[in-house]
Order: C-alpha cells, then structure tokens, then sequence
C-alpha cells in the first residue's frame, strides 16, 4: 500500500503504465464534477468509478481484496479511514472469491488505519487487504482500477 499526495503521483508511473493514465484523468478539470459511476480511461486496462457518499462505521464492514485490479482511491473531498491488512495474513474468509467481479472478503480485523484524506491517494495492491469508506462523515472519491496485466 502506497499513500501520498496528488502532486506526487508522477512518481509512481513506473510501478505500472495503467497509473500514468489513471492519474491524467484525475487532472480533468471537470473530475470533480463527474457523475457517480464508471468512467472509460483505457478500455478494461483502466478504469475510474466516481464515489459518493456517507461514510460508513467500522462494524460489520469487510476488507476486500482483488486480483486483477490494483485500486487507486484518490479522494476529492472528506476523509477515507482505510482500514488494511496484508492479504496472507487474512484467514476469515466470507463467501468465494467472485472473478467476475474481481473482489472477495474477509471479516478479519484490519492491521492498520490510514486516513486518506482530500488531495491524497491510496494504491492497494492484489497483497493489500483493504476495508475503504470508513468515515463518520460524506466522502467523495475516485476509485481507478488498473489491470495488474497491462498488455
């Protein structure tokens, strides 16, 4: 897991050429406007999904994990307080793994709490356990998902 400031995005783009292309849509001017969803970056090599929305309480959420995908949650406004765990450290499962979706649980307790906050972004790797959205307040964010397999 990786945390730090826009500004010093440009120094991760050799960890993976989906990061460069992810961090130049953040640079849209109109980012912070765009509706909730999906949007198109680079086909299925990179995405962005736009996140609204309360915070929610530690209780009962699950860390989340994925393959495919490495996470950048960049976040606009508010503060997300992720909760993270190295993957082989997790051995509460919760349900199978769903490929089609990229995502699997676990209700394992987290190691760490890293509040993300405006202007900040987190990069969660397939080893990075992750339980985002814990907030007591609204949160507003852009989730890139970059294929680990850029070609």
């Amino acid at each position: 897991m990786i945390q730090d400031a826009f500004a010093m995005a440009g120094h991760y783009a050799a960890l993976n050429p989906g990061l460069t292309r992810a961090f130049a849509f953040l640079e849209r001017p109109d980012a912070a406007d765009l509706p909730e969803g999906r949007h198109e970056v680079d086909g299925e090599r990179v995405f962005a999904v736009v996140a609204r929305g309360a915070g929610r309480d530690r209780a009962g959420a699950l860390l989340e994990v994925h393959d495919r995908y490495i996470d950048v949650q960049c976040i606009l406004k508010g503060v997300d307080r992720m909760g993270w765990k190295p993957r082989r450290d997790c051995v509460r499962p919760e349900g199978a793994f769903d490929p089609g979706r990229d995502v699997g649980f676990f209700a394992d307790a987290p190691d760490a709490w890293l509040d993300t906050r405006a202007g900040q972004f987190a990069i969660l790797f397939p080893h990075d356990a992750h339980m985002p959205m814990i907030s007591v307040g609204p949160i507003h964010k852009i989730i890139f998902k970059v294929a680990v397999d850029q070609g």
